[in-house]
């Protein structure tokens, strides 16, 4: 595959950097059963999602946000959060200032799944509260190229789900889709797809970024 030239790497976190699937599909799948929705519905919904418009979509009668912080701090208090592989090599491979995590989470959680992970968090964090619309809107990739003061077309996305996936493209930023949420070929709008991201190793020279895809 191609290499991509860019200024910035923007990256999902759940799915992407860290791994917290099974506190995902324990806790959403409990909270369904709770409220009478069959659990694999809700599970098929909320990947790539905001917790809130899962919620929303899923019981719009409940309080949306007081049902989002109970089902993101369950997911966060099980425990289990661990990094991807190799997501601690490339974080550490780029200059400090030139990435930044877009996640659909809530920023108190997101920072606590990073630090179990023992992945350095950020100096810059998109998350949940930071956007009035959540993917597959572009807002928040939109929002991460501002807040590093870039243009979108200067940034690099890394995702793991098709929302994801069309919120960079509408944002007018390339993609690179990461196989492990989804099969690969679900993630065909992706600029370039890969199994994991130990295909994608980066390389920087002053404030330019190349970024290797296997």
């Amino acid at each position: 595959m191609p290499d991509f030239q860019c200024s910035a790497v923007l990256f999902d976190l759940d799915g992407v950097l860290v791994d917290s699937i099974k506190s995902v599909i324990v806790v959403w799948s409990a909270w369904a059963e709770k409220i009478g929705i069959p659990p694999a519905k809700a599970l098929n919904m909320i990947h790539g999602l905001r917790t809130i418009e899962g919620v929303r979509l899923l019981a719009p009668h409940l309080d949306a946000e007081a049902e989002t912080q109970k089902i993101e701090s369950a997911i966060t208090k099980k425990g289990g959060t661990i990094a991807m592989s190799g997501a601690n090599a490339l974080v550490r491979s780029l200059p400090a200032d030139r990435w930044c995590v877009v996640t659909s989470g809530l920023r108190e959680f997101a920072e606590i799944r990073l630090q179990d992970a023992k992945l350095p968090v950020p100096r810059i964090l998109v998350s949940a509260e930071d956007v009035s619309k959540g993917k597959p809107e572009p807002e928040p990739y939109l929002k991460g190229a501002q807040l590093m003061k870039l243009d979108p077309a200067e940034c690099i996305v890394i995702e793991d789900a098709p929302n994801g996936i069309r919120a960079s493209k509408a944002a007018g930023i390339r993609v690179i889709g990461v196989g492990t949420t989804y099969p690969v070929a679900d993630l065909k709008e992706a600029d370039a797809a890969v199994k994991t991201l130990e295909d994608i190793s980066a390389s920087s020279e002053q404030n330019r970024i190349t970024i290797h895809v296997k």
